[in-house]
């Protein structure tokens, strides 16, 4: 999902996303709108796919740790291949169901988590 070509300087709504990314926890993940009713736009939940889609390499952040509001990983382009986000998931201790998705009950990310 992230972007390996250097672009200008992410935007300021791009680097508030960040902010919040950086802090979720291995182990745990956020939903999109999550994130964007946690920077105080709660219908900015395709503003922040778009900020994952164009994260800058060099921030590091860890995008694997966003999902869909159904648990759902991403496509498998967006992480370089099919299954390697839920992978990269898995190796934290992020917990999926049989039908595939992620048990958001134990593994969503709260601001009380850290």
């Amino acid at each position: 999902m992230r972007n390996t070509m250097p672009k200008g300087k992410p935007n300021k709504f791009s680097m508030r996303v960040y902010a919040v990314v950086a802090g979720i926890p291995a182990g745990k993940v956020a939903t999109y709108g999550q994130i964007a009713a946690y920077i105080g736009n709660p219908l900015a939940a395709r503003a922040v796919g778009e900020a994952m889609r164009n994260t800058p390499a060099y921030l590091d952040i860890p995008c694997h740790r966003v999902v869909n509001k159904r648990g759902e990983t991403a496509p498998g382009h967006a992480f370089g291949g099919s299954g390697k986000q839920r992978a990269m998931l898995e190796r934290e201790g992020v917990l999926f169901k049989a039908n595939g998705t992620i048990d958001m009950r134990e593994c969503l990310w709260r601001e009380k988590d850290g």
